[in-house]
């Protein structure tokens, strides 16, 4: 069961992702996790993304796909997982399918969480994030137990610059101009399936897990 989540920035997919692969058992594949923890374990592809980062410039695709291929290669994928945050464009979806196919797989379906602009600006705008392990909180719909402090490792929350009002609509811009494309190269491989994810998490999650028991369920051609 390989399943790829897709969807705008607030669209929860990072929520949604952990949550899906705790109810199907199945590791969650972030490419932010992955960058992440390549840095902070000093890996050879860490270097290399941390150099840009320290200079301020965004970590080139071909890194981050690399620290996803080497992920995907690891025993604990080889029955499937829940990928987050990657592909972003076409080419990187076909160089996902190059290397499942070379591994005698493929991605079965991708889920796209259909969300408002109304519902990401006030989702995004009241997010925290923990500076030490990168846990999300919100000031409303999930605050933290003690005021600006993550309940998870006691770390400093903290609301991300680019989360404000103004530059959330820039990135929506910007996302939906570089990812119609993407949405259009799984609609034609028919492995697309759009969830309205405006309501409450658990119910957005009830409403994916239908999906792929019926998508599991029914007969493929």
């Amino acid at each position: 069961m390989r399943i790829g989540l897709l969807g705008p920035p607030g669209a929860g997919k990072g929520t949604q992702a952990v949550t899906l692969a705790e109810k199907l058992k199945l590791p969650h594949i972030s490419t932010g996790d992955l960058l992440r923890k390549n840095v902070a374990s000093d890996t050879v592809l860490g270097r290399q993304a941390k150099d840009y980062m320290q200079r301020g410039a965004l970590v080139p695709d071909d890194l981050v796909t690399n620290m996803l291929f080497e992920k995907i290669a690891q025993a604990e994928a080889q029955e499937g997982f829940i990928l987050d945050g990657y592909p972003r464009n076409p080419a990187q979806a076909e160089a996902l399918d190059r290397v499942l196919k070379e591994k005698g797989a493929s991605l079965d379906l991708v889920i796209y969480l259909d969300t408002s602009e109304k519902v990401i600006i006030q989702r995004l705008s009241g997010r925290l994030v923990c500076r030490k392990c990168a846990a999300i909180f919100h000031r409303q719909n999930m605050p933290p137990k003690i005021n600006m402090c993550c309940d998870h490792c006691g770390g400093q929350l903290y609301h991300r610059s680019d989360d404000k009002e103004e530059t959330v609509r820039e990135r929506l811009k910007v996302y939906r101009r570089e990812t119609a494309s993407l949405i259009d190269y799984y609609q034609a491989k028919q492995k697309l399936y759009q969830v309205k994810a405006d309501e409450d998490a658990g119910i957005v999650l009830d409403k994916m897990l239908m999906l792929i028991e019926k998508y599991y369920d029914s007969p493929k051609v």
